[in-house]
């Protein structure tokens, strides 16, 4: 298998497996996604870049055909509220969705798959390119989370994954062991503002709560690593400073540290903890 197929969303994900893919001897076909993708993918050394609507499905089949692509990964990604918006769907795309129970990222996505499946082009997993930037166990910071962090992400990891089996969202945010933002459609980074906002708003007040918050992301119960994959950049912890966060908690070997070892300097730099576990 010399060519490979690259179902491109939004962020860094999609050039991390495209440099990766073509360190490895693959030519990349990139099939990005208009709505999601940033224009600098044409510039990356792909042997092709088309350009797709989120709706596109049978471009997309017949785009991996004519390129020869026979195994293909999705990377980056695409917001879930895409899937309400007013992207109209081509005639698969259309009975897929009417096929659905839920229309939740595991359902859509992995139905999706089974579409690519039955036309030839297998879906392998995001990460298997990018095995080294999988979180690690243990602490990855100079800064060793507390031992009230250490509960919070107890109590944290006990909300957050029945939550996630049912494809809710994948990070909740803690303080003093009370949940004060669940992730839905808003995506990581927004729902860290929206706690801190929330926060914000009990200066002054009489509450009981510490202003400590914690974050935790967590992996799916039967996470798919083909997609959705948990990642965490840079970004995040700039969010999580903005926000008054103060330690942050994910799963080893399931979660995607997007920028490597710049995540643990900027979370040095401002004593925000990082445990894998």
């Amino acid at each position: 298998m010399t060519r490979l197929g690259l179902i491109a969303g939004n962020g860094k994900f999609p050039f991390l497996v495209l440099d990766a893919a073509r360190a490895q001897g693959y030519d990349v076909v990139v099939a990005a996604i208009k709505e999601e993708t940033f224009p600098e993918i044409e510039s990356k050394g792909a042997a092709s870049v088309h350009w797709l609507s989120l709706g596109e499905l049978s471009r997309l089949i017949d785009t991996f055909k004519a390129e020869g692509v026979t195994h293909a990964v999705m990377a980056g990604q695409v917001r879930h509220k895409q899937i309400f918006s007013s992207i109209k769907p081509d005639w698969r795309l259309a009975k897929l969705l009417l096929s659905l129970g839920t229309r939740n990222t595991d359902s859509l996505l992995g139905a999706v798959a089974k579409v690519l499946a039955d036309e030839g082009i297998m879906l392998e997993n995001s990460t298997s390119l990018l095995e080294p930037l999988l979180a690690k166990t243990g602490v990855l910071t100079q800064r060793a989370p507390s031992e009230q962090a250490r509960r919070h992400i107890a109590y944290g990891r006990a909300v957050a994954r029945p939550l996630a089996q049912y494809d809710i969202g994948q990070t909740v945010v803690i303080a003093e062991s009370a949940c004060v933002a669940v992730e839905a459609m808003e995506g990581t980074d927004a729902t860290i503002e929206r706690a801190g906002r929330l926060m914000r708003s009990l200066e002054g007040d009489a509450s009981t709560l510490s202003r400590a918050l914690t974050v935790v992301k967590t992996a799916k119960p039967n996470q798919d690593m083909r997609f959705d994959v948990p990642v965490i950049g840079v970004k995040t912890i700039e969010t999580m400073q903005a926000a008054g966060a103060s330690c942050l908690a994910v799963d080893a070997g399931r979660c995607l540290l997007l920028d490597g070892n710049a995540i643990t300097e900027a979370a040095n730099q401002v004593q925000i903890s990082i445990l894998s576990g």
